[in-house]
């Protein structure tokens, strides 16, 4: 006996030249606040344009990061913004991008674990005010757990560096290049320069 598992229903929200977004599923308009909150509810949505059907989704999720950033406390410095600025057209772009994406998956889930473990203390209804109640009490056990966290995802970065260019070196190898002034060459001996 087999049974068809639907994919969830795709909500769709349609942005007007005029700038208003119209919620298909509820033949309304919404706000930005409104998608932030079905964003918060884990809904699955897309954003398209409604004359040419160009998917909008990012933008839209990029335009309430930023009003998120520019108002109330920020979640990144000025310093982090401008170093992810950097990474765009690197030849780490990529690689940056799956690396931030799967630190932010890790974190959700020791948040999730954290989440689950503090139900058996403080029961079924651990609402925020629990939850905040919980962290202030909890915050220098956390620290302590995301610090060894992040260096352990530091020393991964590192390997994958390291890996990347052990695989670089390996496939250039084959190549009769010869070794820069005063860097060894694979024999250890220092290398000669063309001048």
């Amino acid at each position: 006996m087999t049974q068809t598992q639907t994919a969830p229903v795709v909500r769709l929200i349609k942005k007007y030249p005029n700038r208003r977004l119209y919620d298909t599923r509820t033949s309304a308009y919404i706000t930005l606040a409104d998608v932030k909150q079905l964003v918060l509810d884990n809904e699955t949505f897309q954003v398209v344009d409604a004359k040419s059907g160009e998917d909008l989704t990012r933008s839209i999720l990029l335009q309430i990061i930023l009003e998120e950033e520019t108002g109330g406390v920020p979640m990144f410095s000025a310093a982090a913004l401008s170093q992810i600025i950097r990474f765009y057209g690197h030849a780490m772009q990529g690689v940056m991008g799956a690396f931030l994406e799967k630190n932010i998956q890790t974190f959700m889930e020791i948040q999730d674990r954290v989440a689950e473990q503090s139900k058996g203390l403080y029961g079924p209804h651990f609402g925020p005010e629990a939850w905040a109640q919980f962290l202030s009490v909890q915050t220098p056990v956390l620290q302590n757990m995301m610090n060894s966290y992040i260096d352990q995802s530091k020393n991964l970065f590192v390997q994958m560096q390291d890996q990347m260019q052990d695989q670089t070196r390996g496939m250039f190898n084959v190549f009769p290049f010869m070794t820069p002034a005063g860097e060894p060459d694979k024999s250890g001996k220092p290398g000669k320069s063309d001048t």
